[in-house]
């Protein structure tokens, strides 16, 4: 998703795109689970809205949404998710954090996901690994990054303003409320982020 190419057609087609002959209801459904119905439905076409060459009538959070239906239409037992708010401003990088982890929680689907932002995997995955020249060099709880471990991942840097604190910042829902950060718990098997 990080840069989820949308074509010149309309909402629909690129939602179906990769099962193309999904019906309307189909498409519909996963847009309502993906958060992308009420902003569908402010287009006076709806989902018969034409998006634009790399979905350019879209903002950056809808295309990353229609990204995410396209995704559930295929009803996959596993998200693959790279980089997922990358060009996001910080409060729409939360909110699609947290619908990839509630849809994970909600579907029972396990999600790997491979994000740069070492905060918002902090805020949202139940387990980080860190990869290195291809090895492995951390695989662990988000609480258990250190600034060491950040080091042994990208190199030396000061990493000490990165790491949250176990009591620092906790994740907020859409009216701005602090959600504990195991709220909703999930398996750790089900929810990775990659570092």
């Amino acid at each position: 998703m990080q840069d989820n190419f949308l074509f010149d057609g309309t909402i629909a087609e690129n939602i179906a795109f990769a099962r193309p002959h999904a019906s309307r209801a189909e498409i519909e459904a996963v847009a309502r689970v993906a958060h992308c119905d009420d902003f569908v439905k402010e287009f006076e076409a709806g989902y018969d809205t034409v998006v634009g060459e790399r979905g350019v009538k879209l903002s950056g959070g809808q295309r990353q949404r229609v990204g995410i239906c396209r995704a559930l239409i295929q009803n996959p037992e596993l998200l693959l998710v790279d980089e997922p708010t990358a060009s996001l401003d910080p409060k729409t990088s939360r909110q699609i954090m947290r619908l990839i982890k509630e849809l994970c929680s909600e579907r029972k689907l396990s999600a790997i996901i491979n994000i740069h932002d070492v905060m918002l995997a902090q805020m949202f995955a139940e387990r980080i690994v860190g990869l290195r020249q291809g090895e492995i060099v951390y695989d662990g709880p988000p609480d258990k990054l250190t600034p060491a471990v950040l080091t042994s991942i990208y190199g030396e840097e000061d990493w000490s303003a990165t790491i949250r604190k176990v009591d620092e910042e906790a994740p907020d829902d859409e009216a701005g409320n602090v959600v504990p950060f195991d709220t909703p718990r999930l398996d750790r098997d089900r929810m990775a982020g990659l570092t």
